[in-house]
């Protein structure tokens, strides 16, 4: 009995001795370091609110219009004889596109201008014996008339004649042709496309509210998804005299030049439509914005007696051009903001200032 009591003693003695040197050792490990309560400053690159002279300008989306377009047809019917052209080639007004066979009318025509002849000779005796009373004035007027009718069924035929020969109506780009050589046509049949490119239409709409800013003349700029990167300008044609009814907007259609003919009519265009005053706005960096369903939010460097201090404000913004946003609301010119990384910084946290690296497009810019 004696020795099981002796034994739980010695266990006792062992299990404090060696818990003691494994608290140690915990303690001494998972103590924090000195000062490893305070927060971690920040490094971030600054950026100033600054005002700039932006120029009013309303956004619409549209899609290009050719200022003329039509699907070349025929007035007559007839059977392709030759094709005067291929497809997607550039014409001029009153260029040959398509010939139609012509045997029969030239055939006709010549009969008629033989007709024609005699009613002449006709006409040509009966004047030189109504003088000397050889024939009587009625006479005399029914070779005129013979003549007359003679000629207008001549101009008739060459007309028709004329009308086998179709020609491009106005400059422009031809499509795909729709017709083959030996094929018969009909009156209405489509032979090719044609559209004018250059000049070329922008149509947009805008809401009505905007309708008294509208005038002719006013400045667009046009992108394409095509030339994403380029900007076309070109000026407000015509405002429709009324508003629409179901959507509440007003149509407007705007000119542009197109010399390279790359635009193409129904291209999807977005307009800018600028006003001719500008107004001064408080401007920061796009990335200097924290844009959020709660509602949008900059970081403002906050100078405190330690040092910067980043402090999260409210913002209500504007417009977004060049990769600035206008800032209608909660910050002033002169304050400085975090230009980039938001989510790394902490509303409180202290900040270091990286002046090595500059992220303001406009400063960069030289704007």
């Amino acid at each position: 009995m004696k020795l099981f009591v002796r034994f739980g003693i010695a266990l006792l003695l062992l299990g404090a001795i060696f818990g003691g040197i494994f608290g140690y050792k915990f303690l001494v490990q998972f103590q924090p370091p000195e000062g490893a309560g305070e927060p971690v400053p920040a490094n971030v690159i600054a950026s100033e609110v600054i005002t700039e002279e932006w120029r009013a300008e309303q956004q619409a989306v549209g899609g290009l219009t050719a200022v003329d377009r039509v699907d070349v047809s025929t007035e007559v019917p007839g059977l392709i004889e030759s094709i005067a052209f291929d497809s997607g080639d550039a014409v001029a007004a009153g260029d040959v596109l398509v010939e139609l066979d012509k045997s029969v009318d030239r055939a006709e025509l010549q009969g008629l201008e033989a007709e024609a002849e005699l009613a002449r000779i006709e006409f040509d005796r009966a004047q030189d014996l109504l003088p000397q009373r050889a024939i009587s004035q009625s006479e005399f007027d029914s070779a005129r008339a013979r003549l007359d009718s003679a000629n207008a069924a001549l101009n008739t035929q060459q007309a028709r004649l004329r009308q086998k020969t179709i020609r491009a109506p106005f400059d422009g780009l031809l499509g795909l042709r729709r017709v083959s050589a030996g094929q018969f046509i009909s009156p209405g049949t489509a032979i090719v496309e044609l559209q004018q490119l250059d000049p070329i239409y922008a149509d947009f709409s805008l809401p009505e509210r905007f309708l008294p800013r509208l005038f002719k003349g006013q400045t667009v700029r046009v992108t394409t998804g095509a030339f994403d990167d380029e900007a076309f300008e070109g000026e407000i044609q015509a405002i429709e005299s009324g508003i629409q009814a179901r959507t509440r907007s007003v149509s407007v259609r705007a000119v542009l030049d197109n010399p390279d003919d790359r635009l193409r009519p129904g291209m999807f265009a977005r307009v800018t439509v600028l006003e001719p005053e500008t107004q001064a706005v408080l401007t920061v960096p796009a990335t200097a914005i924290n844009f959020n369903v709660y509602g949008d939010f900059a970081i403002r460097i906050s100078e405190t007696d330690n040092g910067p201090v980043a402090e999260q404000v409210q913002v209500r913004t504007g417009q977004t051009r060049d990769g600035r946003v206008e800032v209608l609301e909660g910050l002033e010119a002169g304050d400085r903001v975090v230009g980039a990384g938001l989510n790394r910084v902490r509303p409180g946290q202290p900040l270091t200032i990286d002046d090595t690296v500059n992220l303001d497009p406009a400063e960069v810019s030289g704007r």
